[in-house]
């Protein structure tokens, strides 16, 4: 068996796209494959490391010194990250990204191991007022750093088209994916008039788009029963709360909260429409809008990043402009005036979902490129060994 080290700034409980592509990934490699996955990761508090063995995984849980916007960091990563390559005998490193910091450091730190470099994401700017100086920080690590570390790796991962490891030499399209024995179909008739958002919603993630969507929300009050469910945490929802109260939609807004496991699928099963409002290319390939999909729920999404290639405009959903309420709402307006058409976006998402999308064929293109690899090493020392 080959030790992959799995590098990720954040990893579940915490909830998000990346956070759940890494656990999917790491749960399918402890499945049927020739791999053992090994999870290197932050702790969301304190400052000492933490060894622990999870849903039948290794996580180790490095400690964060202090944390610049969504970036955790620690001058004592360069030092831990190798010793615990070195003491979890990990062969391949597999980082993700893009949150700067550790992922790059397990890449240069990495030594003679083979490295696969997954990014979900396009360029990170975010363009909203007050982020100026994140933005220059920004196009700093992505025009000087992030070339360096896309040229030490092996096999850049893009996660979808717009991804900025897409294009690279020998780059691998893998997509998000989905568990499709856990996201099924519900009953049409439990189908009610409600909105579904599901994602973070920090402050300093301002371009996931919730204000467009519940600017839309407020263009929709001829729609008798119409709702909006916000699922998911951060500290920007009393400013989403607040806009939904200034706009005289508050009573129409309900914040679920985090969920997971069941809940989460019944919040998916039981939407009118799931809704990505997201306003930039940080927005890769919305793991979110798959979920919905195999739950054969229709979607509406922006045209940002990958969204238009997971949906295909007309088939799963509708892709509409990004930070466009107008639109965005006249969309939404589609999909609950016309049943019909809902219910065949929706089978139509579930068909493209089972076809793209399911994590036992995108895991097992992860095991073929780390078998690639273990094979040309295998074969470099090899020939090494001839020669002397």
């Amino acid at each position: 068996m080959t030790k992959v080290a799995l590098v990720t700034p954040y990893y579940p409980p915490k909830i998000g796209g990346v956070e759940r592509y890494v656990a999917q990934l790491a749960q399918g490699l402890a499945g049927e494959t020739d791999f053992t996955p090994v999870v290197i990761t932050t702790r969301a508090k304190g400052l000492r490391t933490h060894r622990s063995v999870e849903d039948g995984i290794e996580v180790i849980r490095l400690g964060a010194w202090f944390r610049v916007s969504n970036t955790p960091l620690s001058p004592l990563w360069p030092l831990q990250v190798r010793r615990w390559l070195r003491r979890t005998e990990a062969q391949i490193v597999n980082a993700h990204a893009p949150v700067p910091g550790l992922g790059d450091i397990a890449i240069l730190a990495s030594g003679q191991r083979r490295v696969v470099f997954t990014y979900h994401a396009g360029t990170m700017h975010k363009g909203a007022e007050g982020s100026g100086l994140a933005d220059r920080i920004i196009a700093a690590y992505e025009r000087f750093v992030l070339p360096r570390v896309f040229d030490r790796c092996d096999v850049p991962v893009p996660v979808g088209p717009s991804s900025l490891a897409a294009g690279k030499p020998g780059a691998v399209l893998i997509t998000p994916g989905v568990d499709l024995a856990r996201f099924t179909p519900g009953e049409t008739a439990s189908r009610g008039r409600e909105l579904v958002y599901v994602g973070r919603m920090d402050r300093t993630s301002s371009w996931k788009g919730v204000d467009v969507l519940i600017n839309a929300l407020s263009l929709l009050g001829d729609i008798p029963g119409l709702r909006l469910r916000l699922v998911g945490e951060g500290d920007a929802l009393p400013d989403h709360l607040a806009l939904a109260q200034r706009l005289g939609v508050r009573d129409r807004v309900d914040a679920a909260g985090a969920l997971a496991g069941d809940e989460l699928v019944r919040a998916m099963q039981t939407a009118a429409v799931l809704v990505l409002p997201s306003t930039t290319d940080a927005e890769c390939a919305g793991t979110v809008l798959m979920e919905a999909m195999a739950c054969s729920t229709p979607v509406v999404a922006s045209d940002v990043g990958s969204l238009a290639y997971v949906v295909n405009d007309g088939e799963a959903g509708i892709i509409v402009p990004p930070a466009d309420p107008v639109r965005l709402a006249a969309a939404c307006r589609e999909l609950l005036t016309d049943p019909e058409r809902a219910a065949k976006l929706g089978a139509a998402g579930r068909a493209r979902a089972e076809a793209m999308f399911a994590w036992p064929h995108l895991v097992g293109r992860y095991a073929a490129v780390f078998a690639g690899l273990t094979l040309e090493r295998s074969t470099s020392t090899k020939r090494s060994t001839s020669a002397r």
